[in-house]
């Protein structure tokens, strides 16, 4: 009569379960290595598209379309008419990380920094003396686009924001957390060396910004550009490295971005799973979650819209987009804040997420009295519940911490005002948004297999 949570550990004990188990970790923490961006991400889920025979010809059975390379949609048709709706699985590309400014590139006591603009909610500390990478592009006026990768191989440089040494900071470990560590202050150290002083360029304001302009020498030599080229670039400076296995065991993976990208990986390992579908696949990936769904590449935009219009227009134009927009069923597909066993006083424990215990279902997200949320009808999760249990797929559900405390918010709300029934649904993550995140590759196997039983279901 009791209802307990499974641990993935004991139902997936087979030597079958642990072999799958086991590769489908290393290939994720390959492609979580390699995909720091939101523009690396929808570029490595276009690739999959291209090699699984998806195409940009929308009267094809396996369509896709980027937008502004930062949100992608795909689609695979299925036998069941798109006036049965479709089953749409959403995630999101991005990820807390610092954004260079505009004009970042200075020089202070003989040392090159750029000027950063945090993007998402981090917790400024974290991102303090430690190994820095630059991601991103650089658009120049005639339209070249030069992208940027610098820190990730061994023979590389790294970078840093630097922090204030303990003999010193007195005053600030007596202040606020809030307040202790300013934004202003997230500055990337650049380089040290100044220019050559054999130029032409060696006069007194020369001398003055001589690190500065070897910075711009180098960055000249390396990629053709000029600092007015900054203005129209995309530079985010990520943890540097690979993501790792962690723990004696093995057992977690430790990583910068499993919010949201361990959702993308085990949504489009379960949206190419092989056999034709009964009802229509769409998957989305978008940009922008991480500050509220903003812009033209969010899931707030009118892309996905555009692109489910799209596919009425080419497969099945006397459909009316009310009549399949309401017979969808979706997945938010998101991590949740798992129970961290240093600080389990911030969570209800009866109904906290354990981590390793299979995806959780989030019935509403939001804060405080369920505001800016949606909130998940029974029927829906009364359906996901039976798909679930029929294949033996471990669940969970669960509060994001105390009801006071805080909360937070998810695409799910966006899609919801069309009347599809929609719910978050996704591994837990211990350490959300810190440069390091850890999930267990447990979850991470068992998140793939709950999608893949969510695309194949029926309705009943």
């Amino acid at each position: 009569m009791e209802f307990k949570t499974r641990n993935c550990w004991e139902v997936y004990k087979s030597k079958k379960h642990r072999g799958a188990m086991d590769k489908m970790a290393r290939r994720y923490v390959e492609f979580l290595s390699r995909c720091k961006t939101e523009r690396e991400t929808v570029e490595w889920v276009r690739s999959r598209a291209v090699e699984s025979g998806f195409s940009e010809d929308w009267s094809s059975d396996k369509v896709f379309k980027v937008h502004k390379g930062k949100s992608i949609f795909l689609a695979w048709k299925g036998k069941k008419p798109l006036a049965q709706g479709v089953r749409l699985l959403g995630a999101h590309a991005d990820t807390p990380r610092l954004d260079l400014k505009q004009r970042p590139v200075y020089e202070e006591c003989q040392v090159s920094l750029a000027k950063t603009h945090y993007y998402g909610g981090i917790r400024k500390h974290q991102w303090l003396a430690r190994p820095l990478a630059l991601h991103g592009v650089i658009i120049k006026t005639d339209g070249t686009r030069i992208d940027v990768n610098i820190g990730e191989k061994e023979s590389d440089p790294v970078f840093t924001v630097s922090d204030l040494l303990p003999h010193l900071a007195q005053k600030q470990i007596e202040k606020k957390l809030s307040q202790a560590f300013e934004a202003e202050k997230l500055n990337v150290v650049l380089g040290h060396m100044p220019y050559s002083r054999d130029t032409k360029d060696s006069g007194e304001e020369g001398e003055k910004k001589a690190v500065k302009k070897n910075v711009l020498h180098l960055l000249n030599q390396k990629f053709g550009i000029v600092e007015e080229d900054l203005y129209s670039a995309e530079l985010q400076a990520v943890p540097a490295g690979p993501a790792r296995f962690v723990g004696l065991d093995q057992g977690l993976i430790g990583g910068y971005g499993h919010d949201d990208r361990v959702c993308v990986f085990t949504g489009m390992e379960a949206f190419l799973q092989k056999g034709e579908p009964q009802y229509t696949r769409v998957a989305i990936f978008w940009d922008k979650e991480e500050i509220g769904s903003e812009g033209s590449s969010s899931a707030r935009s009118l892309f996905m819209q555009y692109c489910l219009e799209e596919l009425l227009e080419n497969w099945e134009p006397a459909t009316r987009p009310r009549t399949m927009y309401s017979a969808t069923r979706a997945v938010s597909a998101d991590v949740h804040a798992a129970m961290d066993p240093d600080y389990q006083d911030v969570h209800e424990k009866l109904n906290a997420s354990l981590i390793g215990h299979g995806p959780v279902f989030c019935k509403f997200t939001g804060h405080r009295g369920k505001v800016g949320a949606n909130d998940a009808h029974a029927e829906y999760i009364g359906w996901l519940r039976a798909i679930l249990n029929r294949a033996g797929v471990p669940w969970q559900m669960a509060e994001t911490g105390k009801v006071d405390l805080g909360g937070g918010g998810t695409v799910a709300k966006f899609l919801a005002v069309y009347g599809m029934d929609i719910i978050d649904f996704g591994p837990g993550v211990l350490g959300m948004h810190s440069p390091f995140e850890i999930v267990s590759k447990a979850d991470v196997y068992a998140a793939y297999l709950a999608y893949s039983e969510f695309f194949k279901a029926g309705n009943n």
